[in-house]
């Protein structure tokens, strides 16, 4: 980065700003601590409800998915993405996603990628990408319905949501163009552009080019599968700006999607949102899949 866009930041927020509007681990000092708690929550998920573990769809030691069946066969199937800024987490510390869906008759998918700097978020989209076409390929195995997927990721994992929707299924994987039922991204990385100015980038390793291939703002959603974008109402400044403006691109590509902010929602507890019955997180999610919430 030169010294003239060291100090020019992005949008309106200059360089020394960006760390405090765009790391969320800044903004809200406790990180460890909510996901230590919700780490222990997600076990006692995985200890209570039925579910295959490590579900292989590539050949990497990451390439893995748990499964939550539902009771009965033909459910929908809910694909849930974790965050972590593509370079934490794993998906055993957000089993937690599983038990309101399971609770709404809704089979859960619960998808893992690599982490960077091991691999590029190029690399992790393909990821992504790859496990949902697997589950539309192979989760009647496991009682889901492949005709009614549905996807949702928070944080990084909104990134790859949004990286879904804009993939043509049809041309590149020989699949219908609407695998997807319907799509949220949640508090999403919404702008790769914001990535390269924040201290996680040491392990991101955001060059222009990945930027490029890799940014929602200039990928736009094929049209067909309805979208939702939320973000919490407590983010800050710039995390709220990303999601309205990557809003305002889809609204003026002629896409169909809706915006929410989540009021009294972080970045973290937003997602929490989808267990509290009748909340708006989760109304947004559960009437997407025709669920009353």
């Amino acid at each position: 980065m030169n010294e003239a866009s060291a100090k020019k930041g992005y949008k309106q927020f200059r360089a020394d700003e960006m760390e405090a509007q765009f790391n969320p681990r800044v903004a809200l000092g406790n990180v460890d601590t909510m996901l230590a708690e919700r780490a222990v929550v997600s076990a006692e998920v995985r200890k209570r409800l039925k579910h295959h573990a490590n579900v292989a769809y590539g050949k990497g030691p990451r390439e893995v998915m748990d499964i939550f069946p539902a009771e009965r066969a033909g459910a929908p199937v809910h694909i849930y993405i974790h965050g972590g800024y593509w370079r934490a987490v794993s998906k055993n510390d957000v089993s937690f996603i599983a038990e309101a869906f399971h609770a709404a008759g809704v089979t859960t998918v619960v998808l893992e990628y690599e982490l960077c700097p091991k691999v590029t978020v190029a690399d992790i989209v393909r990821q992504a990408r790859a496990g949902i076409a697997w589950v539309y390929r192979n989760i009647a195995q496991y009682g889901g319905d492949p005709h009614k997927i549905y996807l949702s990721g928070s944080s990084a994992g909104g990134h790859l949501v949004a990286m879904a929707v804009a993939y043509d299924w049809e041309k590149t994987e020989k699949l219908p163009k609407t695998i997807l039922k319907g799509a949220v991204a949640i508090t999403g990385v919404m702008d790769t552009a914001p990535v390269a100015y924040i201290t996680p980038n040491d392990q991101i390793k955001m060059t222009p080019e990945v930027a490029r291939e890799t940014n929602p703002m200039t990928h736009p959603p094929l049209p067909g599968t309805p979208y939702a974008i939320c973000v919490g109402g407590d983010e800050t400044v710039g995390w709220r700006q990303m999601s309205r403006d990557y809003f305002d691109m889809c609204r003026a590509k002629g896409i169909a999607c809706t915006f929410h902010e989540v009021p009294n929602t972080h970045h973290f507890s937003i997602t929490n949102e989808i267990g509290v019955k009748g909340s708006l997180m989760q109304r947004v999610v559960f009437e997407q899949m025709g669920i009353k919430a």
